[in-house]
């Protein structure tokens, strides 16, 4: 059978691997319109749950990538010069770069054909493609899967930093303009992704729309100077915008079929990513083991087993990123302990109760607080 997946992300790379491992006569061939070396963006962080599903599927691949990731046990929340931690809640992470080049890797060693360099203005005929190309998918124009996007207000910028962060830390700073927020943990030994939003008025009146990307850097650094500790903010086509809130009514098309943020976009603020990527790839797979090369078959079973789980995450993504949208008002009312609170329980799946059970010193001051209801 001759497979074409266009994009060489996480998804896109991951498939191809477990594809090839699973039928090593099989055809599979990468298109990716980027050299092999280039990525947007620093890091990318999966939370403890994100990381257990490979463990289950593909134990040697957790195996292997767990070794080369920071990993920490707690998440902090600073705020009005108070900094509350709340544990439990561990996460792991790793430059978007190196987590490429290591897939990059197993996939030639498997016998995957990577193409670089190569953009295709539409599929090529084959027996199976897989659109693993983003939210600007190839595959996804004109084939009746029906996108649907919802355009966030908030602006956001993506920076890398030589700051070293102990865990992964939500920041929120009042400048003269108003309120921003950092996202930012570490990926690698001496760098970190810091990634600052902020909402639209805001913008507007810091003038970061009409601002260069080196000036844009300067005000970030200025807001989070205490943050950052003396060290600078690394850029990396790190230019202000929306995120997009991206889905699709119909998943598969005759032989093609989205996987990955070709499929869906789940906002960072859930650190979801890069994990349902590689859920994605590993449910596909997962689908042609049971049908063979039957591939309307294999289609349907994955559609069938993933689009509920992906729902679901779907609406806590959504549920989370308009959180954001409001934040500005949540730092006015709140305190750096309710902020945290009402941070944690965003989404809608987490209630006091789970939270007793996974973050109880966190809960322990929530409740002395009395701030759990």
């Amino acid at each position: 059978m001759n497979v074409a997946i266009l994009g060489a992300g996480p998804a896109g790379l991951l498939f191809s691997l477990l594809a090839k491992r699973r039928n090593p006569r099989w055809r599979v061939e990468v298109h990716e319109q980027n050299p092999p070396d280039a990525t947007f963006g620093f890091g990318v962080v999966f939370s403890q749950g994100a990381l257990a599903f490979l463990e289950r599927d593909a134990p040697d691949l957790h195996a292997k990538l767990s070794a080369r990731m920071e990993s920490w046990p707690v998440q902090r929340i600073v705020h009005r010069g108070a900094v509350v931690e709340i544990d439990g809640n561990g996460f792991s992470a790793i430059g978007r770069l190196d987590l490429l080049r290591f897939l990059q890797g197993l996939c030639l060693e498997a016998g995957v054909d990577i193409r670089f360099d190569r953009r295709l203005e539409a599929p090529p005929p084959t027996d199976l493609v897989v659109g693993a190309d983003g939210l600007n998918s190839v595959v996804r124009q004109g084939k009746g899967f029906e996108p649907q996007v919802e355009w966030l207000s908030n602006r956001f910028v993506w920076y890398g930093t030589t700051q070293r962060f102990d865990c992964l830390t939500l920041t929120f700073r009042e400048s003269e303009h108003g309120s921003f927020v950092a996202h930012h943990y570490r990926y690698a030994p001496g760098m970190s992704t810091f990634i600052v939003e902020c909402d639209a008025a805001t913008w507007q009146r810091a003038g970061l729309d009409r601002l260069d990307e080196a000036a844009s850097r300067v005000y970030c650094e200025r807001v989070f100077a205490a943050d950052l500790g003396g060290h600078p903010l690394l850029a990396n086509k790190s230019v202000w915008r929306q995120f997009p809130l991206l889905s699709n009514l119909v998943w598969r098309a005759g032989n093609a079929v989205l996987i990955g943020d070709a499929l869906r976009s789940m906002h960072f603020s859930i650190g979801s990513g890069t994990r349902l990527a590689f859920e994605d790839a590993i449910a596909l797979d997962r689908a042609f083991g049971e049908a063979g090369e039957d591939v309307p078959a294999a289609l349907a079973a994955f559609e069938g087993e993933r689009r509920p789980v992906v729902e679901k995450l779907y609406a806590a993504a959504s549920a989370s990123s308009h959180w954001y949208e409001a934040f500005p008002e949540r730092m006015r009312r709140l305190d750096a302990l309710g902020l945290a609170y009402d941070y944690m329980t965003r989404s809608g799946r987490m209630d006091a109760a789970r939270l007793r059970a996974l973050a109880p010193r966190f809960m322990a001051q929530v409740d002395a607080a009395g701030g759990s209801g």
